[in-house]
């Protein structure tokens, strides 16, 4: 896919807006105060800015050991919704999750949860979700920064997401 019809489609699909390093000083230099131009690397922190600013819970920022909903920083894994309160998730690692923890979710009536299981992709047993599949509620496992991204675009897009982003105790 061409660059500039990628782009068109990501400002599409996405309320956020990518905004390219400023071009250099004369001389070649950066401007002061901006980082030289070219790829982040990979596990660098990531911020996201909104085009236009709203009441919904919005992941602004991750980066190793946190994530920021609404520019306020957390360091525990959370359940974040759209609307209401962002609620501690009372698992750390992947391999405590139990299905009570899921059965917890159906209160909440979600469309979707987005498991983020920390730093890799890990899927969990179909016994965990299974109160959640009885009631037709999908569930899709993805790592920790890509259930931030897909959380941002169903949350602009008004489906009724839940999030639960799992941020793991460093190894």
């Amino acid at each position: 896919m061409h660059c500039s019809v990628r782009r068109r489609a990501l400002a599409v699909l996405s309320p956020f807006r990518f905004q390219p390093a400023p071009k250099p000083a004369p001389g070649g230099r950066p401007l002061a105060g901006h980082p030289p131009q070219g790829r982040a690397a990979k596990g660098s922190p990531l911020k996201l800015h909104a085009d236009q600013p709203n009441a919904l819970n919005t992941v602004t920022a991750y980066g190793p050991g946190y994530i920021e909903i609404n520019m306020v920083r957390y360091t525990e894994s959370v359940l974040v919704m759209p609307e209401g309160e962002i609620r501690p998730w009372p698992v750390r690692r992947f391999e405590d999750l139990e299905p009570a923890h899921f059965e917890g979710l159906l209160p909440h009536a979600p469309e979707v949860v987005l498991l983020g299981t920390g730093n890799r992709l890990r899927f969990p047993h179909p016994r965990l979700t299974d109160s959640l599949a009885r009631r037709h509620v999908g569930v899709d496992a993805m790592d920790l920064q890509a259930a931030c991204r897909t959380y941002n675009i169903l949350m602009a897009e008004g489906r009724k997401v839940a999030a639960v982003l799992l941020l793991e105790d460093p190894a």
